[in-house]
């Protein structure tokens, strides 16, 4: 598996909004992107060849609201995007890394996503992403 880099750092907040103010205050930085998904409001920040991605609930039984409410306002997980993510999941079976998602699926931001469950990654909830213009 070749991770070429850490593409985001998700970041659960309770509102993007407000959050944004915060994230992007003194900075030359701006929300390239919001989109609704799986019952969140996610908001996309550019930090030189990474991002800041912050999620909020917006149906009120999404993820990110089950884990506001166990965890509170913080860092969700960490993003490594991958050139091929369907080696990269095989190799990871292989090695018996507990997987959420065993099989590649579409993300938020067009990307194919994968996530290691975080009872085998020290407690991180880390994902696996690469873009849908790298597959194969």
């Amino acid at each position: 598996m070749k991770i070429k880099r850490i593409a985001h750092l998700g970041i659960a907040v309770s509102d993007l909004d407000v959050a944004l103010k915060f994230f992007t205050l003194g900075l030359p930085l701006e929300l390239t992107h919001t989109e609704d998904y799986q019952g969140m409001k996610i908001g996309f920040i550019p930090v030189g060849e990474s991002s800041i991605e912050l999620l909020q609930d917006v149906s009120g039984s999404s993820a990110i609201k089950k884990y506001l409410d166990k965890n509170g306002e913080g860092i969700h997980h960490i993003a490594f995007e991958v050139d091929d993510i369907y080696q990269a999941v095989a190799e990871l079976k292989e090695k018996g890394v507990k997987l959420i998602d065993e099989t590649p699926r579409l993300g938020a931001h067009g990307m194919t996503i994968a996530f290691m469950h975080p009872k085998g990654t020290h407690g991180i909830l880390m994902e696996l992403c690469q873009s849908n213009s790298d597959e194969h």
